[in-house]
């Protein structure tokens, strides 16, 4: 049958809304976000990004030829930089970045 085609899965129009009670729980409740990055992809991830330090600007925010997306092109950043490096030179060395808890609990 043709409606059994990989074809018709992929033009899924239902809606499914979650419950009153789990959106009562959410931590994220303004969309204003979400609706800039869908009104404006690429301004929206370009002034994240300006919020990294970045040893080479890029030069174009996107580059979408589907299926293939290449973001920040002839950009460079180091991600020890941004992760760690940044922030020591802001005053924050003596402060805990990251704690670790193994398994079982209780090993830190």
């Amino acid at each position: 049958m043709a409606t059994d085609r990989i074809e018709t899965l992929l033009d899924e129009q239902r809606r499914f809304p979650p419950p009153e009670s789990f959106q009562a729980q959410a931590h994220v409740r303004d969309t204003t976000p979400y609706e800039r990055g869908r009104r404006d992809p690429e301004g929206y991830w370009a002034d994240w990004a300006k919020q990294l330090e970045w040893s080479k600007p890029w030069d174009r925010v996107l580059e979408w030829k589907p299926p293939h997306a290449k973001w920040f092109l002839g950009g460079k950043l180091n991600a020890s930089v941004n992760c760690l490096d940044r922030h020591v030179r802001a005053g924050k060395s003596g402060r805990v970045a990251l704690i670790w808890e193994g398994e079982p609990a209780g090993q830190v």
